[in-house]
């Protein structure tokens, strides 16, 4: 129920609103504050600061709980495919069987890329990091579609988000294909959205690929986990950017250059080159859990713990079957994957884990996947960003909906007061 709070500054009293969202979230409204006290609030890193209204995510930290528009992640990553998934963020609600096959169709018919933009790509060395070749291409597609900078043509919206979903992954698999110094795939549109990535990741056209529906299905359950995740860093960015009425190729453009820090999507990669550290000293995992344990040893573990989650983070429960069912089908004898388990089970059991919350987290566990998929390092936040894709669109289209006005946070100046200039032959 809305009510008031008050704020007392400087003996005077002050009035402001209070809001509650549809899961009894409860937020202050200080809209006027600076207008009426002259003071802003200080806030470092946002953490308690709501920057929207949205309906697209529902995150309980607390309580270890997701939500896409009202569905369960649980029963989402085990029901739905990712395309489902996607539609459900971007327009609201779960697709019919015919507006599920047109989604599925239009995408399909678009995922060919102009060859020029092969151009572009080309002009990268061999060595770039996939992430920063992702965020170029996909700002360059501004380019290729000007009329996607018209505000005045929202009906060629939904042609740019079919777009983005259609040629994400071909433009993915193109900087896997280029690190390899293997040639490029075409997309083959008789298959559904994960296997046909796959095709464009994995086959060669010396012999026959066939994919693997455990790796398919686990490609989907994992892409559907990381689809949304509420007001994180990269999907404020594309909020942030998109509310100067950016484009929707530039806004995810930067959502892409923001998930690629190593403290939001690199940290699944992060993981992975701990655990090889770890086999590289002779996989002693007791050591390093010790090291983990003595703050002066400077040393941390990736991939235990969450910012937001105070309890088990929902997508790890999920993540980690899938990890435990694809390494026993696949059959993978890999150190650095055996010492991701001995790592998890001490997390999962030891008491100073457990009384700190630093259970294993999604990172974790997506990492490991994709090792065991062949999929290498550097492209592991590539993955995450395919995943999140269809939520950056579904934030920066509800952002536009709602006619957001520019972002602009405030700050408090700590700089050197007015001082007076001294020619450059008198210093």
């Amino acid at each position: 129920m809305a009510g008031t709070a008050e704020l007392i500054i400087e003996g005077k009293s002050y009035q402001y609103p209070t809001i509650e969202g549809s899961e009894g979230e409860k937020a202050i409204d200080i809209a006027k504050l600076r207008d009426e006290t002259g003071y802003i609030t200080i806030d470092s890193g946002y953490k308690n600061t709501g920057a929207t209204k949205s309906g697209i995510t529902f995150l309980d930290g607390e309580e270890g709980i997701l939500r896409y528009r009202g569905y369960s992640i649980e029963d989402l990553a085990d029901k739905a495919s990712f395309l489902e998934v996607a539609y459900l963020l971007i327009y609201g609600e779960l697709p019919t069987t015919e507006q599920y096959a047109k989604f599925e169709n239009d995408i399909r018919r678009h995922t060919i890329v102009n060859e020029d933009m092969r151009r572009i790509f080309n002009g990268f060395p061999v060595n770039s990091h996939p992430m920063g070749v992702m965020s170029s291409l996909i700002s360059a597609m501004s380019g290729f579609y000007p009329d996607s900078y018209d505000d005045k043509a929202p009906d060629r919206t939904e042609l740019h988000i079919i777009r983005l979903l259609a040629k994400f992954p071909t433009l993915a698999t193109w900087c896997y294909k280029k690190s390899n110094g293997h040639p490029i795939n075409y997309p083959k549109n008789s298959l559904d959205y994960c296997s046909n990535f796959l095709h464009m990741m994995f086959s060669l056209p010396v012999e026959n690929y066939e994919v693997n529906p455990v790796i398919s299905k686990a490609l989907n359950k994992l892409l559907i986990l990381h689809a949304d995740h509420e007001q994180n860093c990269s999907t404020s960015t594309v909020r942030l950017v998109g509310s100067s009425k950016a484009n929707l190729y530039s806004s995810i453009s930067a959502g892409i250059s923001a998930l690629w820090g190593p403290l939001h999507g690199g940290a699944n990669q992060e993981v992975i080159e701990m655990l090889d550290e770890i086999v590289a000293d002779g996989g002693d995992v007791e050591k390093y859990v010790l090291k983990a344990k003595d703050k002066s040893s400077g040393f941390r573990l990736f991939g235990f713990g969450h910012r937001v989650y105070k309890n088990f983070d929902p997508r790890a429960r999920i993540i980690k079957k899938a990890a435990d069912d694809i390494l026993e089908t696949l059959g993978i004898n890999d150190p650095t994957l055996e010492v991701a388990k001995k790592l998890e089970e001490v997390a999962l059991t030891d008491e100073y884990f457990i009384a700190r919350k630093l259970y294993p987290n999604v990172d974790f566990y997506s990492g490991i996947i994709y090792r065991a998929l062949g999929i290498p390092t550097n492209m592991f936040t590539v993955m995450f960003a395919l995943g999140r894709l269809p939520g950056w669109i579904a934030q920066w289209k509800e952002m536009r909906a709602a006619k957001e006005p520019i972002g602009r946070p405030r700050q408090i100046y700590t700089g050197a007061t007015l001082r007076e200039f001294v020619p450059i032959e008198k210093r």
